[in-house]
């Protein structure tokens, strides 16, 4: 058997897997996020904690045998998360997470130097982890002097688990402070922020061992002795070992909390100034280009607390059938927007409202901005030199077949629903588990899921997403001025 979990923003997911990677059994606990000022976004680590420990637990009551028999832990988690701790391992404030925004100016000071934007081959956004420390330099300096490490979300588990402090290249690629070509620290960067190599985990592979379960959590767990603990993945990177995206021109899109447009390349293809995330995956050797949108569903759940109405009740108003766009269009940057515009002060709007323009109208442009958002997502990734002609969907949002069938046809390319089954974070997480314990071959394992059914693109409706999509690309700088 091998475990995988995942830390995400709202839950940790703990999977179960065996020799043949089926799911055993899944289990689950909450978490909640802060946000003390506007445009903040943190969680207590120690919520991390609990919630692994509460989703292990729901495990053993349901498979007590089978999580007797783990040989192998993967870990996935959120990206980019500033967790600080002193020279005791203790906690120094709330983990500043990937969507918080307070450090914009710090962010455009460092993307101002040259050097970061050469050598990790990407934009420094205000959700990365270096201009977080520069901002707690800046603004809690008492803090910043007792820094012992920086860990991200998924390392301070891991600390947990086995007492390391190690971290995976895919997730380290986030930080601003990574050479990804290199797939090294640089001291270059970590000196313009303050800090030295000292303070960061050590570097292995997702798939190499990074650690034993310690015996005390083995025998409260009701696991065996010397349970490898694998490198693991950033959240993202994650689910492509999930999805079986690892080779050149496979690719997928996440409509999650945030939305992902993720391509796996066999070369480092940076291109910084296109907004496109270049990024080292979780498999020794390749890289990955993604295009991130900060609201996805999280914009859909916004129209839900606003009309007091369920996502599903909101799409369901829909039906199955793509409608031409109406006129009425959303912009879903309620926290900014990563790609293509690296904006964090911009927030979204509607435009285009009438009289007639009722509740499922709304909907419908809620689908319609976040189609196009991942829309602006290709059109970089293009730019960046990657091709890829059709994507596989993954994420909570993929359960709306209104929602692939307008991102099918705005993409014009086919969207792939998987086979039933997970195939996200947490069961790329067992796999890399698998995979450390065992020596398998990664290519072997990580293999694509079966296709259920295709999405194609609506054909006469092409032209008017077009049409529409023109009109969404050419709000952005218009509110952007009004903000100025």
């Amino acid at each position: 058997m091998y475990l995988g979990l995942d830390l995400g923003t709202s839950s940790v997911k703990a999977m179960l897997i065996d020799d043949d990677q089926k799911v055993v059994s899944v289990g689950h606990a909450a978490l909640t996020v802060q946000r003390p000022h506007p445009g903040w976004s943190e969680q207590a680590p120690g919520d991390w904690l609990r919630a692994t420990d509460e989703a292990i637990a729901a495990l053993k009551a349901s498979h007590p045998k089978e999580l007797s028999a783990v040989k192998g832990i993967g870990l996935s988690g959120h990206m980019h998360g500033a967790t600080l701790i002193d020279n005791k391992d203790r906690v120094l404030r709330p983990c500043i997470l990937w969507n918080d925004t307070r450090s914009h100016a710090e962010a455009a000071v460092l993307d101002a130097d040259p050097r970061f934007r050469a050598l990790t081959g990407n934009i420094v956004f205000p959700g990365f982890t270096a201009p977080k420390l520069a901002w707690v330099k800046n603004n809690e300096p008492e803090t910043f002097a007792k820094v012992a490490k920086v860990l991200l979300p998924k390392d301070y588990l891991r600390l947990w688990l086995t007492g390391e402090y190690l971290s995976d290249m895919s997730d380290s690629a986030g930080t601003s402070w990574l050479d990804t070509g290199k797939r090294a620290w640089s001291t270059e960067l970590l000196e313009a922020t303050g800090l030295t190599v000292e303070q960061m985990p050590g570097l292995v592979e997702g798939t190499d061992r990074a650690g034993t379960l310690r015996a005390e959590l083995a025998t409260k767990w009701g696991l065996g002795s010397d349970v490898v603990v694998a490198g693991g993945a950033g959240d993202n990177a994650a689910s492509a070992c999930g999805m079986g995206t690892v080779k050149e021109g496979q690719a997928f899109v996440s409509l999650g909390t945030s939305g992902v447009l993720f391509a796996a390349n066999a070369s480092y293809l940076p291109k910084p100034e296109s907004a496109v995330h270049a990024f080292c995956h979780a498999l020794p050797d390749t890289w990955h280009q993604m295009g991130v949108i900060l609201s996805a569903t999280d914009a859909l759940n916004w129209h839900s607390t606003v009309t007091g109405k369920s996502a599903g009740e909101l799409t369901g108003e829909l039906g199955d059938a793509l409608m031409a766009p109406t006129g009425v269009t959303f912009l879903p940057y309620l926290s900014g927007e990563r790609t293509p515009h690296n904006d964090a002060t911009i927030r979204g709007a509607f435009i285009g409202l009438g009289h007639e323009s009722d509740r499922a109208v709304l909907t419908q442009a809620v689908l319609e901005g976040v189609t196009f958002a991942i829309r602006d997502s290709l059109e970089a990734l293009k730019s960046a030199g990657t091709k890829i002609d059709r994507v596989t969907a993954i994420g909570g949002g993929s359960r709306s077949r209104y929602w692939l069938s307008s991102i099918a046809t705005a993409l014009d390319m086919p969207v792939d629903i998987p086979a039933d089954g997970d195939f996200g974070a947490a069961f790329g997480a067992a796999r890399l588990g698998l995979i450390a314990a065992t020596g398998a071959n990664p290519l072997s394992v990580c293999t694509a899921p079966e296709t259920a059914e295709t999405v194609e693109p609506v054909a006469e409706l092409t032209g008017a997403y077009e049409a529409a999509y023109g009109r969404y690309r050419a709000l952005y700088p218009a509110i952007r001025s009004l903000g100025s």
